[in-house]
């Protein structure tokens, strides 16, 4: 039977479900086409920080031998992402993984997470697909650029969810921010010599959300 929480509640995960080891987190939701949105995860040491740089898994760090972040194509009119997690495989220094929503470039397009809908996040069986768990973001978002929706978290040798459901502004450098992950602003490419034309985009750096689209400088890892 699946477990319901709402922002600020916790619930067990393996203490009624023993003989699980592998899950996978689903975070799901409903938005316009034009909202760049993407999910990360960042994998935490006790003080609540990360070890590294590679500690933030996300499309362009997408895997390690016990997390590995999915995109699922084809969600109509949203997005849908997955984390597949091998609980017994997680090392001992990792207390705890935050799993993210953040919105690229949403200040310069005038885009917010209270624009978004129907968003949720459920923790499921990987062997059997049966749902364990389930969060239903709500109506809690409206200028933020940023969501942290939950931490999956030790408790002794057992595994419970925490749902935090908090909007940040800065997108994904201001979650970088808060995990312990120094970032910096590339510089402005220089203006084309001809008015009419156009500057190519800059390319896209380890730590932006899709897509390259537009023409402002992304940040980068120091």
């Amino acid at each position: 039977m699946s477990t319901e929480v709402v922002k600020g509640q916790k619930a067990d995960l393996t203490k009624g479900n023993p003989g699980i080891r592998n899950i996978i987190v689903e975070i799901g939701w409903k938005a316009p086409s034009s909202m760049d949105i993407d999910a990360s995860a960042f994998l935490l040491g006790a003080q609540g920080k990360v070890n590294s740089d590679d500690d933030l898994i996300f499309y362009n760090n997408p895997s390690t031998p016990y997390i590995r972040y999915k995109d699922v194509p084809g969600a109509a009119s949203g997005g849908l992402k997955q984390f597949e997690v091998g609980l017994d495989k997680i090392p001992a220094g990792i207390a705890k993984i935050a799993f993210t929503l953040t919105l690229y470039d949403g200040e310069n397009r005038k885009q917010m997470f209270g624009q978004m809908s129907e968003a949720q996040c459920r923790i499921l069986d990987q062997a059997t697909g049966a749902e364990i768990l389930r969060c239903n973001l709500g109506n809690h978002f409206s200028v933020e650029t940023a969501v942290v929706v939950g931490e999956l978290y030790r408790y002794g040798e057992e595994w419970k969810f925490s749902a935090i459901v908090a909007g940040f502004s800065g997108g994904l450098k201001a979650l970088c921010g808060n995990y312990g992950i120094e970032v910096e602003d590339e510089p402005a490419p220089a203006a084309a010599p001809q008015p009419e034309k156009k500057a190519a985009p800059p390319e896209r750096t380890p730590l932006q959300v899709p897509p390259p689209k537009v023409e402002q400088a992304r940040p980068a890892i120091v």
